[in-house]
């Protein structure tokens, strides 16, 4: 046990090191927003203003580690703070709603986002867990833990290999690996682990959201999808609501709204033609669930969306 001057003294190493990651991170975000990097799976964001409302985006399972301000993000009925030295976990792709609560042009909002990779998931996780892994008792559709000292200055050294080419060809994917470690080895490591675990009931969601996002305009059964993933319609139904904190069809509902929004920000393309190819019969049903989703009919939050561009 660390006696209290111990602790001073990890908190002041935490803190230090952390205002070292921010200011890598606003190397890389040269305005508001988020970049891609060269490094694969690599986003880092800037945002200097609070929002007032929430933000709808779909999100990949990906980690965040923030380094200044503070966001909040729901997902289904469930709503995540996160702030400074905090890590936000998504396990599976997810519709989620985010906005900004912390943040200024002296003090924006930072954080370092990065994609998941089942694969080396399953690879790392066998080292991790060689004896299988431990009983899972309760799921969520996110996981917000701290981030302690090591996970920082990893993150900060993947950052680092960004400002050469070299290093970030052949040095990155070890400080991946490093940082993937280090969430499998975290409190919620064992979550991470499961979406690669074969057989298992976690994996049997991530199929069954894969069909969903590669057949969302289809019409579905629940009782179908159930059979596709080996499941009793309950159990499929229990498991999939634990960790996307939604049901199937309203997962469904936001995977063809949030296509419908981007073929018609990207196109030219009408409501009626929209609505028909992400699978509605109806454009007034379509209207009102999409007005009731983003805050806005159609064509005002189009017209928005292309104004900001």
């Amino acid at each position: 046990m660390k006696n209290p001057v111990e602790h001073l003294l990890s908190d002041e190493s935490l803190d230090a090191e952390t205002t070292r990651f921010a200011r890598l991170i606003h190397t890389y975000t040269p305005f508001d927003g988020t970049f891609s990097q060269c490094i694969p799976g690599l986003n880092v964001s800037r945002y200097s203003k609070v929002n007032m409302d929430y933000v709808r985006t779909f999100n990949s399972p990906s980690l965040l580690i923030v380094a200044q301000g503070a966001k909040a993000a729901t997902v289904g009925q469930e709503t995540y703070q996160f702030g400074r030295s905090h890590m936000l976990m998504f396990p599976v792709a997810l519709p989620i709603a985010v906005k900004t609560i912390q943040a200024s042009p002296f003090e924006p909002f930072l954080s370092v986002k990065l994609d998941l990779d089942p694969q080396r998931i399953a690879e790392l996780a066998l080292k991790v867990y060689p004896q299988g892994l431990p009983a899972i008792v309760e799921r969520r559709a996110a996981y917000v833990i701290s981030a302690d000292l090591g996970m920082i200055k990893a993150v900060s050294r993947l950052l680092e290999c960004l400002s050469n080419p070299v290093e970030a060809k052949l040095l990155a994917p070890l400080a991946v690996d490093e940082i993937l470690i280090r969430v499998l080895l975290s409190p919620v490591g064992v979550h991470v682990a499961e979406i690669c675990s074969a057989d298992s009931s976690m994996q049997r969601i991530v199929k069954s959201i894969m069909w969903l996002h590669d057949n969302f305009s289809q019409q579905m059964k629940i009782r179908d999808l159930a059979k596709l993933v080996h499941m009793s319609e309950s159990s499929f139904h229990e498991h999939f609501k634990a960790v996307t904190s939604m049901s199937p069809l309203q997962y469904q509902k936001a995977l063809r709204l949030h296509e419908a929004r981007r073929l018609m920000v990207s196109s030219s393309m009408d409501v009626n033609t929209v609505c028909q190819l992400v699978g509605y019969v109806s454009t007034s049903q379509f209207s009102r669930d999409y007005s009731r989703f983003f805050g806005s009919p159609p064509k005002r939050d189009i017209a928005k969306l292309r104004q900001q561009k």
